[in-house]
C-alpha cells in the first residue's frame, strides 16, 4: 500500500479524540513517582556548591550514623566498579583526530565540575532522613576558577585533563575554497552575530527512578522518566556497569514531558540501579525543580557567525558559518551530535544557496551538560538562518517575503551543498497561505494603528525546514552514531479480531496510544476503539530507539506499516482457504476479504478467529495465529517545512513586547490526526516564542553559581503571553515511507524564535536598533532602543 492509498483510509485524517485523556484527565494516570516498592528507600544526592573544585576529602561517618540511613556511596566507592557515562556520537574534527571524550564519573571523582555535580548518594528508609543525612556529609572543597561562557573556555581553567584547552572537537562541512571564491565575486555581502540562548528544559513532572534489585533471579528492574528505555539499558548494561542486558528490565511508565531532557542516561539512574543489589532494597529517587535546574541537561547555547553572499537581485550565492558550541562540563549522550550532524546538516534551510560552508567550535564549561531540547540543533541552524535571510532583506531593501521567495527550491529532490537531500516541498504554497491567513495585507493599516496609541508594530517571518527521523542507520553510523536508528512494531491479532500493538516508540504527551491506533484501524478496518498500543517497557515490547527527533510516526508508525503488512499477507492465505479460492485473487480493504470477481467476502473477525481455530486450513501450510513483528530503518530523514509570520506591538517607553497575531503553517506530510497535530504545533510555538522573549539561563560569570535555578529567575511562558494561534497545513508526502507523513513535534519551537525576534526588530528600524540577542525581554528591548539614540 502507497502513502497515497494509506491517506484515503477510514480513521486518517480524523480529530478523534485522545484515547489516553481519560486516564489523565481522571487522575488515573502512573508516573514514576506515583509507583513505590516494599521494602523501598530514598535516596538523596549531596552535589556540588561550586562550580570547579578539587574534593579534597568526604566525611561520611556522622552522617552514616543518624537515624534510618542505609548506606552512603561516593566516587570512591563506584571507581573500578564501573564505567562512566557514555556519550552516544563519535565526532571527528577537522584534523582526522576522534573528539576529546573524557571520562564521566557517575559520581564525581577527585574534581566537582559545575554546581550541582553528584558527588555523593545517600539512602535511608525515608525522604527526610536522607536529607538530614545528606546536609550531614562533609565535603572538603578546594575551589578552583572557573568557565561558563563559550567565548571564555579557551582561556579558562582546564576542567579536564583530556582537553587542556577545554576544547572538545573543531568540525566542519561543505566547500570553503568554492564558498570563498563565491564571496570574492558577490555583489553584497550581510554579516551577523548571534547568540542562542541558553535553555533549561521544565517538563511538568521532574526525573524520576526506582531501582530495585531480585536476588531470586539476580534481575534488575528500572522504573524511570525516559524517553527510550532500550537505549538507556543498552548504554548501561553494555558501557557502564557491565551486566548481561537479559538482566536489566526498564520500565518508562506516563511520563509528564520529555522535550528531549529524559532521552539520555543521567548518572541517578545508573547509581540507583547498581545501589539497589548492594542494599539489597529498592531505592526511590525523584528530582526536585531545583535540582532540576542544575542538572537536567540544558538546551542550545550557541555563539555564531554568519555571513551571506548575494548578488545584486538579492539571489544566495554562498553562506558561512562559524559556531562556538557549549557542551558544559561532560559530555552527554547526544551532544556532540547537536551542533554539528543535527545543525550545520540544515543550514541550506528552504533556499537554493549553491554554496554552504559550516564550522564548528566545541567546548567544555563549568556548566550543567548540553544536549538536545526540543528541536536539537534545528532551532539553532533555523535561528542563525532565517535571522540572516531578514537581515539581507533588510539591507538590500527587499521584502522578508520577497526575498524568501526569490531563493525558495522550486524543485525536488533537491541535493543541498551540506549533505542533506530533501524528497518533496512546497515552500511557495506554505508562504502563500501563512500571508492569506496573517492578513499581511492589513498590516499597514494595523501599524498605523498602533502608532496612533505611540506603540511600534512590527512583522517577522520565518521559512523552516527540518530533519526528522535520524536517518538510515547505515549512514548515521558513519557519521558517528554509536546506536542504529532504526524502529520496531509488533502487531498480535487476538482471536476476537482485536489488536495490541507493541512499539519500540515511547509516548509523553504525543498521544501515540490514539494515533498509532488509528493507523491500524484504518489499514484493517476496523474499530481504533479494538486497537491498544503498548510502550515503556523492555520486558513486553520488542527492540527499539525510543522517540526523539519527531520520528516517532513516521518511523515507529512504518514499523508498524510493515508488520500489517505480514499480516494482510497471511490473513490472504487463511481468507482464500475460507473461500476456495487463490490468495492471488484475494482483495483485502475496509475490513473485509473478497474474491475478484466474485460475491464472496469474509471479514477480518471471522479471518482471525479462524487463525486461532485452524480446523479450517492445513496447519502443513501454515502455522496458527495472526501476530507479525516488522522492524523499519529508513532510507532518508522526513523534512517538514513552513513559513511562520509573526506581529508584534513594542512601547518604546517601557521595551515591553506584545505578541498580536501569529500565523504558522506547516507541510507535515500526510496528517493522522489533525487535532494531536495542532496541539503539537501550539506546545511548541508556546516554547519557541517562550525562548524568544522570555527564557534565558545564566549563570554568574566569575562563579559559575546559576542565577536563574528557580522559577523566581527564570522566566516560563504563561498563557497570557500569547495571542490566539492561527494555523494552517499544506501536504506534499513523504515518498519513502509507507504512511507520508513527516513529524510535527519540534516544529514550532524551530520556526518562532526568528519570526518573533524579526518581527521585535523590524518594530524597532525605525529607532535605528540593529540587533540584539534573545530574549527580547523588556529590559533588553528598552536598553537597544536607548543605545541606538546614543
Amino acid at each position: 500500500m502507497g502513502a497515497s492509498d494509506f491517506a484515503k483510509l477510514p480513521h486518517i485524517g480524523a480529530s478523534i479524540r485522545r484515547k489516553e485523556d481519560y486516564r489523565f484527565l481522571t487522575g488515573a494516570g502512573q508516573y514514576t513517582d506515583d509507583i513505590n516498592l516494599p521494602g523501598q528507600t530514598y535516596a538523596v544526592f549531596v552535589r556540588s556548591p561550586h562550580a570547579h573544585a578539587e574534593i579534597k576529602s568526604i566525611a561520611v561517618d556522622r552522617a552514616k550514623a543518624l537515624p534510618g540511613v542505609v548506606e552512603i556511596f561516593t566516587g570512591k566507592d563506584l571507581e573500578g566498579k564501573m564505567g562512566g557515562l557514555p556519550c552516544g556520537w563519535l565526532i571527528t574534527s577537522t584534523d582526522g583526530t576522534p573528539m576529546k571524550e573524557p571520562p564521566h564519573p557517575v559520581l564525581a571523582l577527585g574534581k566537582a565540575r559545575y554546581v550541582g555535580d553528584q558527588v555523593a548518594m545517600v539512602i535511608a528508609e525515608t525522604l527526610e532522613q536522607a536529607k538530614n543525612a545528606a546536609e550531614a556529609v562533609e565535603v572538603e572543597y578546594q575551589v578552583l576558577d572557573a568557565v561558563v561562557d563559550v567565548r571564555d573556555a579557551a582561556k579558562g581553567a582546564a576542567l579536564h585533563e583530556a582537553a587542556p584547552d577545554n576544547h572538545c572537537y573543531k568540525w566542519a562541512i561543505g566547500d570553503k575554497g568554492q564558498v570563498d571564491a563565491a564571496f570574492a565575486k558577490a555583489a553584497h555581502v550581510t554579516k551577523l552575530d548571534l547568540v542562542n540562548n541558553r535553555l533549561v528544559p521544565n517538563a511538568m513532572e521532574p526525573r524520576a527512578v526506582i531501582g530495585s534489585y531480585s536476588r531470586a533471579n539476580e534481575e534488575y528492574t528500572l522504573h524511570v522518566a525516559n524517553q527510550n528505555p532500550h537505549v538507556e539499558r543498552l548504554l548501561m548494561t553494555a558501557f557502564v556497569l557491565g551486566l548481561p542486558e537479559h538482566k536489566v528490565r526498564v520500565i518508562a511508565p506516563d511520563v509528564g514531558g520529555g522535550f528531549g531532557s529524559k532521552i539520555f542516561l543521567y548518572a541517578e539512574d545508573v547509581a540507583l540501579t547498581w545501589a539497589a543489589k548492594q542494599v539489597n532494597r529498592s531505592i526511590k529517587w525523584t528530582c526536585e525543580r531545583s535540582e532540576s535546574f542544575l542538572t537536567d541537561a540544558h538546551g542550545r547555547d550557541h555563539v555564531s557567525h554568519a555571513e551571506m553572499a548575494l548578488d545584486k537581485d538579492g539571489k544566495f550565492l554562498a553562506l558561512r558559518v562559524h559556531t562556538d558550541a557549549n557542551l558544559g562540563a561532560y559530555l552527554s549522550t547526544f551532544s556532540t551530535a547537536v551542533p554539528t550532524i543535527l545543525y550545520a546538516t540544515l543550514l541550506a534551510g528552504q533556499y537554493s544557496t549553491p554554496q554552504i560552508y559550516v564550522e564548528v567550535d566545541a567546548w567544555f564549561t563549568n556548566t550543567a551538560p548540553v544536549d538536545a531540547y526540543r528541536g536539537a540543533g534545528r532551532p539553532e541552524a533555523t535561528y542563525l538562518l532565517e535571522r540572516l535571510v531578514s537581515r539581507c532583506a533588510w539591507e538590500l531593501g527587499i521584502g522578508q517575503d520577497e526575498i524568501r521567495k526569490r531563493n525558495f527550491i522550486s524543485s525536488w529532490p533537491y541535493q543541498t551543498p551540506v549533505a542533506l537531500q530533501y524528497d518533496v516541498g512546497d515552500y511557495l504554497g506554505c508562504m502563500n497561505q501563512a500571508q492569506a491567513l496573517a492578513d499581511v495585507a492589513g498590516f499597514d493599516a494595523r501599524k498605523a494603528a498602533s502608532a496612533a496609541k505611540g506603540l511600534l508594530r512590527g512583522i517577522g517571518y520565518s521559512s523552516y525546514i527540518e530533519a526528522c527521523g535520524i536517518a538510515p542507520s547505515n549512514i548515521a553510523g558513519a557519521l558517528g552514531a554509536r546506536a542504529g536508528l532504526f524502529e520496531c512494531g509488533e502487531v498480535r491479532v487476538h482471536p476476537t479480531g482485536s489488536v495490541t500493538v507493541f512499539t519500540g516508540s515511547h509516548s509523553h504527551g504525543q498521544g501515540h496510544e490514539t494515533t498509532f491506533a488509528q493507523v491500524v484501524a484504518a489499514r484493517l478496518g476496523i474499530a481504533v476503539e479494538a486497537v491498544d498500543v503498548v510502550h515503556g517497557d523492555t520486558g513486553r515490547v520488542p527492540f527499539g530507539m525510543g522517540t526523539y527527533g519527531s520520528r516517532s510516526i513516521s518511523v515507529g508508525g512504518a514499523a508498524i506499516m510493515k508488520a500489517l503488512d505480514k499480516i494482510e499477507t497471511k490473513a490472504k492465505k487463511i481468507a482464500a482457504h475460507l473461500m476456495e479460492a487463490s490468495d492471488a485473487d484475494v482483495d483485502f480493504a475496509n475490513g473485509e476479504f473478497t474474491v475478484k470477481g466474485t460475491d464472496k467476502k469474509v471479514t477480518f473477525g471471522q479471518v482471525a478467529l479462524t487463525a486461532y481455530v485452524p480446523h479450517n486450513y492445513p496447519l502443513d501450510k501454515l502455522e496458527p495465529g495472526l501476530n507479525e513483528t516488522a522492524f523499519y530503518d529508513p532510507t532518508n530523514f522526513t523534512f517538514p517545512a513552513g513559513t511562520y509570520i509573526c506581529e508584534v506591538e513594542v512601547d518604546p517607553a517601557t521595551g515591553k513586547t506584545r505578541v498580536d497575531k501569529f500565523t504558522a503553517v506547516d507541510d507535515f506530510g500526510t496528517i493522522i490526526n489533525p487535532m494531536i497535530v495542532e496541539g503539537q504545533v501550539h506546545g511548541g510555538l508556546v516554547q519557541g516564542i517562550g525562548q524568544a522573549l522570555l527564557e534565558n539561563c545564566v549563570y554568574d560569570r566569575e562563579t559559575g553559581q546559576l542565577l536563574t535555578g528557580s522559577f523566581m529567575d527564570y522566566a516560563m511562558p504563561r498563557a497570557d503571553d500569547f495571542p490566539e494561534f492561527k494555523i494552517g497545513t499544506v501536504c506534499t508526502p513523504c515518498t519513502h515511507n509507507p504512511l507520508g507523513t513527516k513529524g510535527c513535534g519540534e516544529a514550532g519551537a524551530i520556526g518562532s524564535p526568528p519570526a518573533v525576534i524579526n518581527a521585535v526588530l523590524d518594530a524597532l528600524k525605525p529607532l535605528g536598533v540593529k540587533e540584539f540577542d534573545m530574549p527580547a525581554s523588556p529590559g533588553r528591548v528598552w536598553e537597544a532602543i536607548q543605545a541606538s539614540k546614543v
